[in-house]
């Protein structure tokens, strides 16, 4: 096992070692201190522990051992890349910023030598680099995927003093910028966290995903902890920035030479910041902290169960604990609510399975009309204080909303959505509802497509606004976050359908509110089509549909367009899949095969319902 090899010409110069004796075996012999470094074969993606210790050029390298070596040296975590700086001109050395992003390929990029027409010159060469390209990781360390496209760039050797300063030797003097890795290296060296900021001007925090280094940086030599703390401090990517607000100041930053930040043994981590911080308020330092204990809770190695923010003088700003932090989650139940899953029967009643293994197979009806057979219903969203739902009749043209948790008069309310669509298919999308009781649905028709927002369910549905929605393109589906910020989307175009995420930007409040949705971003540009989608998480979403050239599959998929490890055994003919925020919840779906199954983690698929359709969590 090692890390991924190039292909090219010329030796391979560098070593890969296994933390804690290559496989972490009990008992393991000591490391050999002697033998040849050998070639290197490609990385398994699964190959956390790989360390790589990358080697400097020998001497009289020729120029394509410079350039694979300086592309293996680039995968390596050694401070200040500076093994990999080796291979540049002092100048190049000097201007070449890894931090400044990272591009993402399918494999490691495949070097070649250029050949002109004329004679090369004597002190210069070019080499030409290829590969598939599928993401990009910005300065913010904001993950975005892209439809797989072919990358081409640069590097150009000359002659320049050896390090001795006598003769000469090939380096390396212009090259592509940052960071240029293979998929599985990538992931070899990096791990992804979510840092939170509050939705704007609210008092609920959204994730907002970003990749960090899994050791040490090799350019702040910070550990993950303090890499975390300052990829939060720095504030929001770019895409989350205009919809969420951060409580640290501007300026606020680790005091000066921190790299390193352990919880004590009460696991209590103090954050010792700079003067910016000196004279904030105690109410901004507990959002602060808020956001720090949401945001270290996401880094499975470090338990952090209280924060300290300290001035720069080491005094107390405020202590925050674990428990305290619930109140500024998105569901006001704190995240401990039960997760109850509800489905269509196939009477078109509106029934709920209530969690728990020993309520397999024992649904029973909502009250009031949605279950009473007052109505049909095709799709449904349950609000996620369980106490009302919104359905669509089942030839679609319809949304009503009700209570769910009394009889009442039984009677079925006017419906506060209509499409004029010619046929179901052009009619409404399924709905969705967000954390504070606002209610979503798209209106598919062709002639009038529209994105409605009721605000609290009941009211006038508000148009909002949806830029981005061209001519031949509908939404087809939607889910919205718990924290009402972000939205899953399912977008048609033509025979295709896409997964993506679009911002939901407010102003205003009551009546006077406007609402957005803007700035989709295409989130699985390698699917070839997705027909199902649920969040399943605070960054996490469940979704079905067709790798290019593929079979259906459930995957998940983190809300940056990254692929999620967690597997999902297969499925016959699903039609639709649920997921809970609660991510201890079991999965849930409609099979064709097998009616509503559901899927606790490291189990198989189980039958709950023989008929039955749209399974869905509240929301």
């Amino acid at each position: 096992m090692g890390a991924e090899r190039r292909h090219g010409r010329g030796r391979t110069v560098r070593a890969a070692v296994l933390a804690a004796c290559g496989v972490l075996l009990a008992g393991c012999g000591s490391m050999p201190d002697s033998g040849d470094v050998s070639q290197v074969k490609a990385s398994n993606p699964g190959d956390s522990q790989v360390r790589v210790y990358p080697v400097t050029p020998r001497e009289n390298a020729e120029p394509d051992e410079i350039v694979n070596g300086f592309l293996e040296a680039m995968t390596g975590d050694d401070p200040g890349f500076a093994t990999a700086r080796t291979y540049l001109t002092k100048r190049a050395a000097r201007e070449w910023k890894p931090e400044e992003g990272t591009t993402v390929l399918m494999a490691a990029p495949v070097s070649r030598p250029e050949r002109s027409g004329i004679r090369e010159a004597e002190d210069r060469r070019v080499y030409s680099l290829h590969g598939a390209k599928v993401a990009t990781v910005d300065g913010r360390h904001a993950y975005r995927p892209v439809r797989t496209t072919t990358y081409s760039g640069a590097i150009q050797l000359v002659r320049a003093p050896g390090p001795d300063g006598k003769g000469k030797e090939w380096r390396i003097d212009n090259l592509p910028p940052g960071l240029l890795l293979g998929e599985s290296d990538f992931q070899r060296n990096y791990r992804a966290v979510n840092k939170y900021y509050f939705a704007s001007g609210r008092h609920w925090v959204v994730a907002d995903p970003v990749y960090i280094r899994q050791r040490q940086d090799p350019v702040t030599r910070m550990d993950p902890v303090a890499q975390t703390v300052k990829a939060l401090l720095e504030g929001p990517t770019n895409w989350l920035e205009p919809a969420v607000d951060s409580s640290f100041p501007t300026g606020v930053a680790l005091k000066d030479g921190v790299t390193s930040l352990t919880p004590d043994d009460q696991n209590k981590l103090k954050v010792p910041l700079n003067e910016k911080a000196d004279n904030i308020g105690f109410g901004t330092c507990r959002r602060m902290a808020a956001q720090l204990l949401f945001t270290l809770g996401d880094l499975a190695s470090t338990r952090v169960e209280q924060v300290e923010l300290q001035r720069a003088d080491g005094g107390t700003l405020c202590l925050m604990g674990e428990s305290q932090k619930e109140n500024y989650r998105p569901d006001p139940s704190g995240g401990i609510r039960a997760a109850n899953s509800y489905f269509i029967a196939a009477s078109g009643r509106v029934s709920k399975l209530e969690s728990g293994a020993e309520n397999v197979g024992k649904p029973s009806p909502v009250p009031g009309p949605f279950g009473n057979g007052s109505v049909r219903a095709s799709k449904v969203a349950v609000d996620r204080d369980e106490r009302r739902a919104a359905v669509v009749s089942d030839d679609d043209q319809l949304l009503r909303v009700a209570s769910v948790v009394s009889d009442g008069a039984g009677e079925l309310p006017p419906p506060v959505v209509r499409s004029k669509g010619a046929n179901p298919a052009d009619r409404l999308s399924a709905p969705s509802w967000d954390g504070r009781g606002g209610l979503w649905v798209a209106d598919r028709d062709p002639a009038n497509p529209r994105l409605l927002f009721l605000p609290d369910g009941a009211e006038e549905p508000v148009q909002v606004a949806a830029p981005w929605l061209a001519d031949g393109m509908r939404i087809e589906a939607l889910r919205v976050s718990e924290d009402g910020v972000r939205m899953a989307l399912l977008l048609k175009e033509g025979d295709r359908t896409t997964l993506h995420i679009g911002r939901v930007e407010r102003r205003g409040t009551g009546a006077k509110q406007t609402v957005q949705v803007v700035d989709p971003q295409a989130i699985a540009p390698r699917m070839e089509s997705v027909t199902s989608v649920s969040w399943a998480g605070q960054s996490r979403l469940v979704v079905l549909g067709k790798l290019a050239g593929g079979v259906q599959q459930v995957r998940y998929i983190q809300t940056d367009g990254s692929t999620s490890a967690a597997a999902i055994p297969g499925l016959n003919q699903v039609k639709v899949v649920a997921a809970s925020n609660n991510e201890r919840a079991p999965l849930v779906a409609a099979s064709a095969d097998d009616g509503i199954v559901r899927l606790y983690a490291g189990a198989n698929w189980q039958p709950m319902v023989e008929k039955g359709t749209f399974p869905v969590y509240p929301g």
